[in-house]
């Protein structure tokens, strides 16, 4: 490759850089391997016939896609040994991510953990139509799949992640006020108003990764996880605290214990009520929550 190719394709690259990290991590819910896989798309670009090559944005998403498909495979098998529930890993985002309403809802917590119930192919296909808005002809040639396949995929994977994520779209404001009631109940040991701010069939998922203590199953109902809370509070050593935050393009809490950070809570609210709190505490996915990183659908 020529200098002047060598140039272009690196700019080229940079200019799509933050558009295939969102479309690996969308895929995978781990920035480490998003990461990986645009290191594995930029070796194969680089040795591209880029006079070949029609649409330069649609060829690094359909390498992005492929590399995130294969490493999507292994990460299942990976999972079945991980220790207790898995979530995905939170990303401290800019703040022009939370104004994007299509890209903060695809990249919440709430919607990632969805998406986990999806097989690989069927991921692949619901993220790049629904959050990319790419054609079917382009999708096919990224999963290997005729543009008729896809669509029955698409169908598919819509109707099961219909089913299953949130029914309305919650504001930033409305979140930020389930999430600052909760904080205020938890901190003051307020019982009733920790009650009150959870949904009656409110899911708790923790995950620790086995480094640190998490419940290894959800915890489902209102007064089991106020239990949890209450119970695991005085059993803390030390000073808990909890930092508004913007994570995955929504109202977050990160929770520090004397001031180092101890995990990220994330919440889904339904009619004004929580009904999802996820709690990150593995250390190995902690590592994008104090440095912001770029994400977009375009």
């Amino acid at each position: 490759m020529s200098d002047h190719a060598d140039d272009s394709a690196t700019e080229t690259f940079v200019a799509h850089r933050n558009l295939l990290f969102t479309v690996a991590y969308e895929m995978l819910g781990s920035a480490a391997d998003a990461e990986d896989v645009l290191q594995e798309t930029w070796l194969r670009w680089v040795k591209a016939d880029l006079g070949q090559v029609r649409d330069q944005r649609a060829y690094l998403v359909r390498i992005t896609t492929r590399q995130s498909l294969n490493r999507l495979r292994t990460m299942r098998r990976r999972r079945e040994a991980y220790v207790g529930s898995w979530l995905p890993e939170p990303l401290l985002t800019t703040p022009d991510v939370a104004e994007d309403v299509e890209l903060a809802e695809s990249v919440s917590m709430a919607l990632m953990i969805v998406l986990e119930r999806l097989s690989p192919t069927e991921r692949a296909v619901f993220v790049l139509r629904e959050a990319f808005g790419i054609g079917y002809d382009e999708i096919a040639a990224a999963v290997g799949k005729s543009p008729a396949a896809v669509r029955q995929i698409a169908h598919r994977a819509r109707q099961h992640v219909d089913a299953h994520r949130p029914r309305e779209v919650v504001s930033p404001s409305e979140t930020r006020a389930a999430l600052g009631a909760f904080q205020r109940a938890v901190e003051t040991r307020d019982l009733q108003g920790l009650l009150d701010v959870l949904a009656p069939d409110v899911v708790l998922v923790g995950d620790g990764g086995g480094v640190k203590q998490a419940a290894l199953r959800p915890i489902t109902g209102a007064e089991k996880v106020v239990r949890m809370f209450f119970g695991g509070l005085g059993k803390v050593e030390g000073t808990l605290t909890g930092e508004p935050t913007v994570v995955n393009g929504n109202p977050a809490l990160l929770v520090r214990l004397d001031g180092e950070i101890d995990g990220v809570m994330a919440i889904r609210v339904e009619n004004a009520r929580i009904t999802g709190l996820y709690y990150v505490r593995n250390p190995e996915k902690l590592t994008r929550v104090e440095a912001e990183t770029p994400l977009t659908l375009r």
